[in-house]
């Protein structure tokens, strides 16, 4: 049996075991604090882990839409993608004549 590289590293992330359920937000609606408190502790387990790089890579190239991943939330991934793939400029068109 084959094992996937993906494989190997999430066995590692120092995200496992029960406090995985930091990482993602409640069914629930929460208040902003309690995502803050909540993320920001997500975020130390994250600062620790040996394979976070690979973790960050993996939600960046699957476009990971929900939680913690590689030490950033889904907003900071949003923004450095955004950064790093800007959408193009539209192609630059001669002013018209003036009459």
């Amino acid at each position: 049996m084959a094992v996937r590289t993906a494989d190997v590293w999430q066995r590692r992330a120092a995200c496992r075991g029960p406090e995985s359920a930091l990482f993602f937000p409640p069914t629930f609606p929460e208040a902003r604090p309690d995502r803050d408190a909540r993320e920001a502790r997500a975020k130390a387990i994250c600062a620790s882990c040996p394979v976070r790089p690979e973790c960050l890579e993996f939600a960046l190239t699957i476009r990971e839409p929900h939680g913690i991943w590689g030490g950033l939330n889904e907003l900071e991934r949003r923004e450095l993608l955004e950064h790093a793939f800007p959408p193009p400029s539209p192609p630059n068109r001669p002013n018209p004549p003036s009459m």
